[in-house]
């Protein structure tokens, strides 16, 4: 056996033992268990967000900002464990935050220009 036919059978192994190890029946009950209270939390928040448009008689400014806090987690509980956001490398999360970075430029420049004119 050659050190190339060595590595590929060490490599083999090594891919064998780590599907095992995501197929066994206690590793996948737990990933169920997380995806559900996550699909529970985003029901409880959408329920949240529902009573804030119709049940509860808030200013609109107050009802905004609450709405938007809701959203944020919601976002948060779909990038983070729907998208496995929270499992990936730095180099995921930096490119995230340029993202997030730039997209509040974005945002703030026409803002910016519709609030100077106002003044």
């Amino acid at each position: 056996m050659t050190d190339h036919s060595a590595h590929a059978a060490h490599g083999d192994e090594h891919l064998a033992a780590h599907d095992d190890h995501h197929n066994d029946p206690a590793s996948i009950a737990k990933e169920l268990k997380v995806y559900w209270l996550v699909f529970g939390g985003l029901a409880v928040l959408t329920g949240i967000t529902v009573g804030l448009c119709y049940g509860f008689d808030l200013p609109v400014h107050t009802a905004i900002i609450v709405a938007l806090i809701v959203a944020l987690l919601k976002g948060f509980l779909v990038a983070g464990f729907f998208m496995h956001l929270l499992n990936e490398k730095k180099l995921i999360f930096s490119i995230l935050g340029i993202t997030v970075f730039f997209f509040a430029v974005l945002l703030w420049g026409p803002w910016h220009h519709v609030y100077s004119l106002m003044k």
